[in-house]
């Protein structure tokens, strides 16, 4: 097979980031097999030796702030397949280039739950193992088996159990010391034929009994209930340019959260372990920044922890945005709030 039929040079990157932000790549290569892959890392070896290689899914948790100057790699294995057992554990193993909401989607309509919480969070099943998503009191990790990928500098596959990839909030083993080393293929999830609602987090159990949904909720009902939430408080990518949420939560001491609450008694929090949770959307909204703009850049007017493009931004101006952003809510608060979302 020739380099020709293996990649597309000097490709554009709009189609494969939610910001928008309009970047080239030096390469750009597809693949639907692990078979494909392999080949496509032989031939970059062969005649690209020691460049650098970045694999993407929906780009949705990508800030481009300059052209790739290597290749990027984009997944479209969506293979299945399910192991149910008699304990009504179901094991389903779905490829990486799947969109994440359709096969949350999948799972449901074939009576395998525990997803539902993490409804129409933008991206691929392989940006979920690599991220970690979470939502409304339900992560990833607590349903991830194991994942197969390929290390990119030899082809070679690797089956990491989930304690290996040393799972936290918003992190992965994917995002450390594995960080640009592989290309997830397949994630392997354990789910249930039972349905077992996770509607402890707040907001969640507030929206469920608004609807009078308590003691009659089914799957299809909270995923749909999900769904509305997030569709009334996020921008659409396709609308107004955005990678969600831009700065994860940030976990301060509760000393700290204590001196916070003096000043603020209404201050929303959660409990975690290690110190206290507070949304990183409320610390930016005290600042002033809700429905502001830094030029085509700003902070959306319904929820304060997304950056938008408001059309023609940069990657520098939502950076300019996201310092911004910090050093003010790192001045009036004295907390330092990190982006979720990765710079390139």
């Amino acid at each position: 097979m020739q380099p020709a039929t293996m990649w597309t040079e000097n490709q554009s990157l709009l189609p494969y980031n939610t910001f928008g932000i309009d970047v080239r790549c030096a390469r750009f290569a597809e693949y639907d097999s692990e078979t494909r892959l392999r080949a496509i890392l032989d031939a970059l070896r062969r005649d690209h030796p020691g460049e650098s290689v970045l694999c993407v899914g929906a780009g949705s948790n990508l800030l481009f702030t300059r052209d790739y100057p290597g290749t990027v790699l984009h997944s479209n294995i969506t293979r299945w397949a399910a192991d149910v057992r008699d304990d009504g554990t179901a094991y389903v193993i779905a490829g990486s280039g799947w969109v994440w909401d359709e096969f949350v989607d999948f799972c449901v309509r074939n009576g395998w739950y525990g997803l539902e919480n993490l409804s129409y969070i933008p991206g691929t099943v392989g940006a979920s193992a690599v991220q970690n998503i979470g939502a409304y009191g339900a992560e990833a990790e607590q349903f991830i088996e194991r994942v197969a990928a390929i290390e990119l500098a030899t082809g070679e596959t690797r089956v990491f159990t989930h304690d290996e990839l040393r799972y936290a909030y918003r992190q992965s083993a994917f995002k450390q010391e594995l960080r640009g080393r592989y290309a997830v293929t397949t994630v392997t999830f354990r789910l249930s034929t039972t349905f077992r609602p996770a509607t402890g987090y707040g907001s969640l159990g507030r929206e469920i009994a608004a609807r009078g949904l308590e003691g009659k909720l089914t799957p299809q009902a909270l995923r749909q209930l999900i769904i509305d939430i997030r569709r009334a408080k996020l921008p659409e990518p396709t609308e107004l340019g955005n990678g969600g949420s831009f700065f994860v939560n940030p976990v301060i001491s509760r000393e700290a959260f204590a001196l916070l609450q003096a000043d603020y008694p209404a201050a929303p929090h959660y409990d975690v372990e290690g110190g206290v949770k507070v949304p990183a959307g409320w610390l930016i909204e005290q600042c002033g920044w809700k429905g502001r703009r830094l030029g085509p850049a700003g902070v959306y007017e319904r929820q304060a922890l997304v950056l938008v493009n408001h059309g023609g931004a940069t990657g520098a101006d939502i950076v300019a945005l996201s310092d911004a952003v910090r050093d003010t809510v790192r001045a009036k608060f004295g907390i330092e709030i990190q982006p979720e979302v990765n710079f390139i």
